[in-house]
């Protein structure tokens, strides 16, 4: 592999060139003369050890080892005071400020060789280790989500024909969360979390899922527990994305007038999340061909949504969908409801 990378930090060019002299058959060799100068160095080149002066004027090494540890760019990369500071209260200081080790001058070249040996080593070790646990993290979360997505479709099967509607609705939510200005990480939370809206449903009966005529008042009320049985089957979890999921399945009919249900929570107490997704819920399904209704033209669906502003529907939330409205169409007509797009949708 190619040679470490190694910054001396030092004010005295005697003591720089007694360590270049030592080191520079070994391993690329970086210097600076001032804690501040060494900063810029560390953060720009990122070395792969730091030999670190303590007595030096302007910023001391103390100093400068605990900006290094401060910075989440340079906090990992080990740092070896190299100094003529021989105490042991000194010593002790250096590594309670994040240092890995404290070499004493005048310098032995075999001692110096091998400390740096054995740390960059262990500097090594636990860079493989963090990028085998990144790699870890990654195939989780990938797997949680496929769970989340294969579960939402679960919950469709019981009630939707086509199986795009929890497709259109979660790209719906991440177009109306952009547009209210939520940060990036929650827009993509929020449509991998989406499809879980409906997951309550595996636990209502398949003869009122799929019947064909309206619901009577005692089948509403088997119908409208399955927020809560959708928030009981994701459970409390620790995971952002799980909780965001069990938020969005027990009040995404909740309403903002307050009559929504199964908690008649009202305004702002209804989680943003649960608020957009019954935009993007209602909008997709007055839009959509179901089992006891045909499609409603665009306008209708439209005029609904500004009708139920302040009623159904968090006011801000609709003037926002009505901004991005040809960006909603345009995702409608690309997963419209046709073999053609099931299959394409499934593909991907």
């Amino acid at each position: 592999m190619d040679k470490w990378t190694i910054l001396t930090v030092d004010d005295e060019p005697i003591n720089r060139e007694v360590i270049k002299h030592i080191l520079k058959n070994h391993y690329h060799l970086m210097f600076a003369e001032s804690g501040a100068k060494a900063l810029t160095m560390a953060t720009g080149s990122l070395p792969d050890l730091i030999l670190l002066d303590v007595m030096m004027p302007g910023m001391s090494g103390y100093q400068t080892c605990i900006a290094l540890k401060k910075d989440p760019r340079t906090r990992n990369i080990p740092v070896i005071f190299v100094t003529a500071m021989a105490e042991i209260q000194d010593e002790t200081t250096g590594l309670e400020m994040g240092a890995a080790d404290y070499i004493t001058k005048p310098i032995s070249p075999s001692i110096l060789k091998a400390r740096i040996s054995t740390h960059l080593t262990l500097y090594n070790q636990n860079r493989v280790l963090d990028a085998r646990v990144k790699e870890r993290t990654v195939e989780l979360n990938d797997t949680r989500l496929e769970i989340i997505q294969r579960l939402g479709r679960a919950s469709e099967y019981k009630d939707d024909e086509t199986g795009l509607h929890i497709l259109r609705m979660s790209h719906y939510a991440r177009l109306l969360g952009q547009a209210i200005g939520l940060p990036e990480v929650e827009v993509n939370r929020l449509y991998n979390a989406a499809p879980m809206h409906d997951i309550g449903k595996i636990g209502i009966p398949d003869r009122i899922l799929q019947k064909q005529t309206a619901l009577s008042e005692d089948e509403w009320q088997i119908m409208r527990r399955h927020p809560k049985i959708g928030a009981e089957i994701i459970g409390r979890n620790p995971s952002l994305l799980l909780q965001m999921a069990r938020a969005i399945a027990l009040t995404h009919h909740e309403r903002w007038d307050g009559s929504g249900y199964p908690r008649r929570l009202k305004g702002e107490a209804i989680p943003i999340e649960g608020r957009i997704v019954a935009v993007a819920d209602v909008f997709d399904a007055l839009t959509s061909k179901r089992p006891y209704k045909e499609a409603w033209e665009m306008t209708r669906a439209v005029d609904y949504l500004r009708k139920e502003s302040g009623g159904l529907f968090d006011p801000e939330l609709i003037t926002r969908f009505m901004g991005i409205l040809p960006r909603i169409i345009a995702v409608k007509e690309r997963l419209a409801d046709h073999p053609e797009a099931t299959r394409n949708a499934a593909a991907n």
